[in-house]
C-alpha cells in the first residue's frame, strides 16, 4: 500500500463523537514511551502527523487521521502512565475502554510493545482483557533498531513463549523500527489485505 494522503480529522475523548464515516479504523495503543507517535509518522511517511515527545503521556485524546480517503488511523491514549494522578488514570482508562468496546468501526487494534523489555504484567493483562472481550488485535514490537539482530530474535522468541502460556493461537506479530522504517511494508500490507477483504 502506498500512502498518498494522510490528514488529521478530529481529537476528542468520547467515542460517540468520532467520525461517522463508516470507514474501517485501525487503532494504535501502547504503554508509556513505546514509540507510538514515531511509528505512526513512519507508517504515513510524515514527520509530524502524530505528536512525538520524550515526555510520556503526550496523547490524551482519541486522534483520528484519514488515510488515502478510505480508512482511519486512530492514535489512542496510552495506558499505564505512572506519573499521572489517579483521577487522570481512571479518566484515560475510561476513554480507552469505551472506544475499544463500543466503537463499531474498530477493525484491528495494534498493541505496541518495546522489544527491549521482558514481558510486562500490564501489557499481558491488557491483551488478556482484549481476548476476553473478543477485540481483534495484533502485536507490534517497536524499537527493533535498539537491539542487535541476535538480541532482537531472542527477545521476540521469549515474548512469544510467554504469550503461548496464555494463548492457544498467537495474534499477528510485526517487528518494527520507526528510525529505520522496518516493518512499514508488512504493516501497511496487512491493513490493505484486511481492507480488501472487507470490500469482498
Amino acid at each position: 500500500m502506498e500512502i498518498k494522503s494522510a490528514e488529521f480529522i478530529i481529537s476528542n475523548t468520547d467515542y460517540q463523537k468520532c467520525p461517522d464515516s463508516k470507514l474501517p479504523e485501525y487503532a494504535f495503543i501502547g504503554r508509556s514511551n513505546v514509540g507510538k507517535s514515531s511509528l505512526i509518522n513512519m507508517l504515513c511517511n510524515r514527520k509530524d502527523l502524530a505528536m512525538t515527545s520524550s515526555k510520556p503521556g503526550k496523547t490524551l485524546l482519541i486522534n483520528h487521521f484519514l488515510i488515502n480517503g478510505n480508512w482511519h488511523l486512530v492514535d489512542l491514549p496510552g495506558y499505564g502512565y505512572a506519573t499521572t494522578g489517579k483521577k487522570m488514570r481512571i479518566q484515560l482508562q475510561s476513554i480507552i475502554e469505551n472506544y475499544i468496546l463500543n466503537r463499531a468501526h474498530l477493525t484491528c487494534l495494534f498493541v505496541l510493545i518495546d522489544c527491549r523489555h521482558t514481558p510486562q504484567k500490564i501489557d499481558l493483562e491488557f491483551m488478556e482483557w482484549l481476548g476476553e472481550n473478543g477485540v481483534p488485535f495484533s502485536i507490534v514490537f517497536t524499537k527493533l533498531d535498539k537491539l542487535s539482530h541476535v538480541k532482537g530474535i531472542e527477545s521476540i522468541r521469549a515474548y512469544k513463549e510467554k504469550l503461548a502460556e496464555q494463548w492457544e493461537e498467537l495474534p499477528s506479530i510485526f517487528l518494527t523500527s520507526a528510525e529505520k522504517s522496518i516493518g512499514r511494508v508488512e504493516l501497511l500490507g496487512y491493513i490493505e489485505e484486511i481492507n480488501q477483504g472487507l470490500k469482498g
